[in-house]
């Protein structure tokens, strides 16, 4: 058995949530004809993108979703990697907390 050793550079995180981008366009099977699928397909060929990317632009259940891109990988039509983006929604708050921060600190008049 060998063993992936991977570069020091290069870190893995433990449950990291992963993109998709489209390597390939393929055929389609008839359970995945509708528009739905074909805009998840448009926007992989595009850019990476996550299960809850996609489940929101094309409006399918996550684990119809999450099938589809089973899929996908099983047709080895998709390029995976680790996604770049923290999956939180608190993370993006960031910037917002240190205004509120600042507005609230400062003295009457300098407003």
């Amino acid at each position: 058995m060998a063993i992936l050793k991977l570069p020091p550079n290069i870190e893995r995180v433990v449950g990291a949530m992963k993109e998709y981008r489209l390597a390939a366009w393929p055929e389609l099977a008839p359970p995945f004809h509708r528009t739905a699928f074909r805009r998840m397909l448009s926007d992989m060929s595009h850019r990476h993108m996550t299960l809850p990317q996609l489940s929101e632009s094309s409006g399918l259940r996550r684990h119809e979703v999450k099938s589809f891109v089973e899929m996908l990988e099983a047709r080895g039509v998709l390029v995976e990697r680790e996604s770049l983006v923290p999956d939180s929604l608190f993370w993006s708050l960031g910037p917002l907390g240190g205004w509120i921060k600042r507005a609230m600190s400062s003295p009457p008049n300098s407003r």
